[in-house]
């Protein structure tokens, strides 16, 4: 597949469309620039219009690709519907936090923990209401880069007291770009395009994810059901895919 400038600034257009289409209609999604303006503007409710406030804090003790990345599927899965709208319309603002779970869960609770104790969510709710533990813990720093790895395949699993979805189980591939992407990066990048498969009902319980390394999602072959495209961290006047989910296989 060929990620032209002009299919990237399509893919993040639409998510901008899509997310709050009251308010895009009236801005510039012509150019990549005119779209990280928008993105901006929205996501801060200064565009004459009500902004939500909903994110999702995650606190991240220790990180495994696969791991996260279920565990990940498996809370978004747990939203119910009334916060995961106003979380979608907040683009799924998520926050990054470093800490150990298992020793702040007497303190703050959460709406899902890891079984193993390695990342914690809270949300989606406002700001307010996990300003104390914001306050406690520091951004969660991940400068190193995240090397490739082995295509490795995780089961999506049943978030606790959900009902399967009824829906057939089906497989798809989740290619990440590594090329100068750090461990951040894939949290914030992944995270966003799970979180909205999710809501977006592209991702369910028992469905298998193949994660795929490769440098660029540049010239793959296969078709996307999703893709994750941002500002490229080292040309901030362009766009990049990160990532990719995969038509059905």
């Amino acid at each position: 597949m060929t990620f032209s400038p002009d299919l990237l600034l399509t893919v993040a257009a639409e998510r901008l469309r899509v997310a709050r289409p009251e308010l895009a209609a009236r801005l510039d999604l012509s150019t990549s620039e005119a779209v990280q303006r928008a993105k901006a503007t929205l996501a801060g409710g200064d565009a004459d219009g009500p902004h939500d406030g909903a994110a999702v804090v995650m606190v991240v003790g220790r990180f495994s690709l696969p791991n996260w990345v279920r565990e990940t599927c498996r809370f978004a899965l747990s939203v119910p519907a009334g916060r995961a709208g106003p979380w979608q319309r907040s683009f799924t603002r998520t926050l990054f936090l470093a800490g150990r779970p298992n020793n702040l869960k007497e303190r703050f609770t959460f709406d899902h923990i890891a079984d193993d104790g390695s990342t914690a969510w809270i949300g989606p709710a406002p700001d307010e209401a996990t300003a104390a533990l914001r306050r406690l813990l520091k951004s969660f720093d991940g400068t190193r880069e995240l090397p490739a790895w082995a295509p490795t395949t995780v089961v999506i699993p049943v978030p606790v007291g959900n009902r399967p979805s009824g829906r057939h189980p089906v497989y798809r591939d989740l290619y990440i770009a590594t090329a100068g992407v750090t461990v951040s990066d894939v949290l914030i990048q992944v995270n966003h395009l799970l979180a909205e498969a999710v809501l977006d009902g592209l991702i369910l319980p028992g469905d298998r994810l193949t994660l795929r390394s490769v440098p660029r999602l540049a010239g793959l072959p296969m078709r996307f059901a999703a893709l994750r495209v941002d500002t490229d961290t080292h040309r901030p006047h362009e766009l990049r895919a990160y990532a990719g989910l995969t038509e059905e296989i």
